[in-house]
């Protein structure tokens, strides 16, 4: 009964020289329970190394071992064998045997990386940039890719098209976000015209403002500032949407019951997107100009009909095409990133918030990039 209450109690760890060998035989208790304990004894036994070529770990007389006990062990094995010891573990139970198998299979963490020089580590973190930036265009030509696919599949049978689904998105981000959009326009407009006033006033061409305000709005600003805000409103939204869905599994649910998700989730996200910002360009636009003929004529004292006869001989019908031929592709730039990214979310939280925010980020990069490329397109052919 001695016996077994000595081997029940404190962990301890006797040192016993043999020859030129060394043997460490372990008793007690080796579990969690003593962990302040078994931690001091493993930390002065690991200073042994080197001390003698053969090293035993004896845990014969070892009463009880969980696994944090066998790790510590196991640790002070490898730290004993680091200097070519022979370090060894020897007395094991059948009990304990293969629960010390097990932590030996744990891969011992890799040595930390050597800090480089400064500019080392900018060319690498470049590298890792330009790396990561050549993934999202592969992940966004595939997504295009399927969204195309997806779009042939719903010409070929109409009956599995979303159109109910298509509505309600089309009335989440176009009905929902005219006003927005219509405040933001005008204000930007009243912006424009006051200060092309402003400065024009000192050469005596007040009424050149019109011209400014018409190209502006209708070829470049109009366009421009309405993708990026739905990059930001709606594409943030389609992101969160499909990145909660992820979380919760539900796209795994739709693959198991047969759907596919492009055509569930994004062909009626995009194609609502790709009619919306057309519209909400058209109606930006007008609110632009009707903000500008406003301060034209309460500020810089342009009459209203003079104004609308300038703005018609400025403009033509080629800058409103142009505004509404980017309209639809800025839609679809903002609708494949979005979506990408809600699909790219993992099962947490941050993972949800880095890849909102990475949407909204990307979605207007990609959309002042494809502005600029319309503008050298453009200007090519003589538009």
């Amino acid at each position: 009964m001695a016996q077994q209450l000595a081997l029940d109690g404190d962990p301890t760890l006797e040192r016993i020289a043999r020859g030129e060998g060394l043997a460490l035989c372990a008793a007690g208790s080796w579990t969690a329970r003593f962990a302040p304990a078994l931690e001091r004894i493993v930390a002065d036994a690991e200073k042994l190394t080197g001390t003698k070529p053969n090293i035993f770990i004896d845990v014969s007389q070892v009463a009880r071992l969980d696994t944090f006990g066998a790790w510590l062990i196991e640790r002070l094995r490898r730290n004993l064998a680091q200097d070519g010891a022979e370090a060894s573990i020897a007395g094991l139970s059948a009990n304990y045997a293969s629960l010390v198998d097990e932590v030996r299979q744990v891969k011992p963490a890799p040595p930390p990386a050597r800090e480089s020089g400064a500019l080392r580590g900018s060319i690498e973190k470049l590298g890792r940039t330009m790396y990561s930036f050549g993934d999202d265009i592969v992940a966004l030509i595939s997504m295009l890719g399927a969204v195309l696919a997806g779009v042939v599949r719903a010409i070929l049978h109409p009956t599995t098209f979303r159109f109910t689904s298509t509505v309600h998105h089309l009335e989440q981000v176009c009905w929902r976000a005219v006003p927005i959009i219509v405040l933001i326009t005008f204000l930007i407009g009243c912006i424009i015209a006051q200060q092309g006033i402003f400065h024009f006033r000192r050469f005596g061409a007040d009424l050149f403002v019109v011209d400014m305000l018409g190209v502006l709005v209708l070829r470049e600003i109009g366009v421009l500032l309405v993708a990026i805000m739905v990059a930001g409103r709606s594409g943030s939204a389609y992101t969160a949407e499909l990145g909660s869905m992820k979380m919760r599994e539900e796209v795994d649910a739709l693959r198991t019951m047969g759907f596919d998700p492009i055509d569930v989730l994004i062909v009626p996200r995009l194609i609502a997107l790709v009619i919306a910002l057309p519209i909400l360009t058209f109606l930006g636009a007008m609110a632009a100009l009707y903000g500008g003929g406003l301060v034209a004529w309460l500020y810089g004292g342009v009459d209203p009909e003079a104004f609308l006869l300038r703005l018609r001989d400025a403009i033509s019908i080629n800058h409103f095409t142009v505004g509404m031929i980017k309209a639809p592709v800025m839609a679809a730039v903002i609708g494949i990133v979005a979506c990408v990214e809600g699909l790219a979310v993992r099962g947490s939280a941050e993972s949800l918030g880095s890849h909102t925010t990475a949407s909204v980020v990307k979605g207007i990069f990609f959309v002042i990039v494809m502005d600029g490329v319309f503008a050298i397109f453009f200007a090519s052919i003589g538009i």
